[in-house]
C-alpha cells in the first residue's frame, strides 16, 4: 500500500512549466528569425565548440517536453487510458511530429534529391517517443537515472575513443571533436547522403541533429522527466523551490568541470552541453516556479505578466510552424520594386529595418517583429480556445 505521505500530488497543469514552454518558443522564434549577419552575437548560434544563450533554446524545449510527459502521461492514466493505448498514442504523436519536420525542411519546393530528414521537429519527436515509451514501461526515478548516465558516459566513450572509419582515433589520429571527422558526422554521411544540413556537396559534411547525437539528447529529456516526478511528488511548494535550485547548481557545476574534457558544442549535442543546458532551463523553471507556484504571481495578483507566454505555450508546435513557415513562404515571393528583383523577405527588411542605423538594433527590432507576427496566430486561437494537439 502506498505510504499518503509519499503518494503524489492530483494531476494538474503546472503553470510554471507552462511559462517556461512559452519563453522558450517565443525567445526560438526570435533566434530563428534573427535579422541576418547584422544580429547581436547573443542572437547566434556558437560555430562549433561554445556556448550561446541561443544554444540553450533547442535543448530547453526538449527538456520541457520530458517534463511534460510526466504531467500529461500521468493525466490520462488517471482518466483511464491503457499503457497499451497511451503507448499507441505516443507513436502516433511521434510520428506526426516528425513529418511536420521535414514538412518544415522542404517547404515550399519539397526536392526530393536534397530533402533533409533530421531536423528540431524530428529530435523533438524522436525524444518524446523514447522517453514517454520508456515512461509508460516504468515510473521509477532509478531507471531514468541510470538510462541518463548510459547515454550521456556512452556518447562520451563512442565520441572520445571509438575510431573514425577511414580517419582513426580521436585524439591521436585526429583531432578530438573535429567539425567533420567525428563519428556522428561520419555516421550522417553513412545514413544520409545528399540529405544533411547544408545541400552543396562540398560541404555536405554534418548535421546538427544527426542520428548519433539523439543519445545525449535522450539525457536531455530524461533530466526533464526527472524534474517533472520531482514536481509530481507529494513535497510541500517551498521544498520542491529548494530542490530545483539544487538541481540547477549540480548541473551548471557538474556540466561545466566536464566541459574541460567534453567541451560544450550545440552541434554533436555533447554530454557536458546537456547538463549545462539542463542547468540553465532549470534556473529558469526555479525562477518561474518560485514566482508562481510559490508567491502566486499569475494565479491572482501579476497575473497579467504570465500572458504572453501562456499564449505560446498553449500552442507551441503552431506557433513554431508558422514562424518557419511564414518567413520561407515571404522569401518565395518574387516580384520587382523599382527597377530590382527582390522578394518579401528582403523587401520588408530593406524599406523597414535597415533605416534603423545600427545595425544591431536593427536586425533585433525584425526578430521582435517577427514574434509579434507570429504571436498572432496563436492568440487568436488561443481566444477561441483552441489547442492544436498532434
Amino acid at each position: 500500500m502506498t505510504n499518503p505521505a509519499f503518494a503524489p500530488n492530483p494531476v494538474q497543469r503546472l503553470l510554471s512549466l507552462d511559462v517556461l514552454r512559452g519563453i522558450t518558443i517565443a525567445f526560438m522564434i526570435m533566434v530563428n528569425n534573427n535579422g541576418g549577419p547584422g544580429s547581436w552575437r547573443f542572437m547566434n548560434h556558437a560555430e562549433w565548440n561554445g556556448l550561446t544563450p541561443t544554444d540553450l533554446v533547442f535543448p530547453t524545449f526538449v527538456f520541457v517536453v520530458g517534463a511534460s510527459i510526466v504531467f500529461a502521461f500521468d493525466a490520462r492514466l488517471a482518466r483511464g487510458a491503457t499503457r497499451a493505448r497511451l503507448a499507441w498514442h505516443t507513436l502516433k504523436r511521434a510520428a506526426i511530429l516528425f513529418l511536420l519536420g521535414v514538412v518544415v525542411n522542404s517547404f515550399p519546393f519539397f526536392k526530393l534529391e536534397h530533402m533533409r530528414i533530421y531536423g528540431v521537429l524530428q529530435r523533438i519527436a524522436i525524444c518524446y517517443l523514447v522517453v514517454g515509451l520508456l515512461y509508460i514501461w516504468d515510473q521509477r526515478v532509478w531507471t531514468k537515472v541510470a538510462a541518463l548516465v548510459v547515454a550521456l558516459v556512452g556518447y562520451w566513450v563512442l565520441l572520445r575513443w571509438v575510431p573514425v572509419p577511414g580517419a582513426g582515433l580521436p585524439g591521436r589520429d585526429i583531432p578530438f571533436m573535429d567539425k567533420s571527422l567525428n563519428l556522428v558526422s561520419w555516421l550522417d554521411r553513412l545514413l544520409m547522403p545528399h540529405h544533411l544540413y547544408l545541400e552543396a556537396p562540398a560541404y555536405n559534411l554534418r548535421d546538427p541533429e544527426g542520428l548519433l547525437s539523439d543519445l545525449p539528447a535522450f539525457g536531455t529529456a530524461l533530466l526533464g522527466m526527472l524534474t517533472g516526478l520531482w514536481l509530481r511528488a507529494r513535497r510541500t511548494v517551498p521544498a520542491k523551490t529548494v530542490g530545483l535550485a539544487a538541481a540547477t547548481v549540480a548541473c551548471l557545476a557538474s556540466g561545466y568541470l566536464w566541459s574541460i574534457w567534453f567541451p560544450l558544442n550545440k552541434n554533436l549535442w555533447t554530454s557536458s552541453y546537456v547538463l549545462v543546458a539542463a542547468g540553465w532551463s532549470l534556473l529558469v523553471l526555479t525562477l518561474a516556479y518560485w514566482v508562481v507556484e510559490q508567491w502566486g504571481w499569475g494565479k491572482g495578483r501579476g497575473k497579467g505578466w504570465v500572458f504572453p507566454w501562456l499564449v505560446f505555450g498553449s500552442n507551441a508546435i503552431m506557433a513554431y510552424m508558422f514562424s518557419e513557415l511564414f518567413p520561407t513562404a515571404l522569401d518565395s515571393i518574387h516580384f520587382t520594386a523599382n527597377g530590382k528583383r527582390t522578394n518579401g523577405l528582403d523587401y520588408l527588411y530593406s524599406h523597414v529595418f535597415a533605416h534603423i542605423p545600427n545595425p544591431g538594433w536593427a536586425a533585433f527590432a525584425y526578430s521582435v517583429t517577427m514574434t509579434a507576427i507570429c504571436f498572432l496566430p496563436v492568440w487568436f486561437l488561443y481566444r477561441k480556445k483552441i489547442f492544436v494537439k498532434v
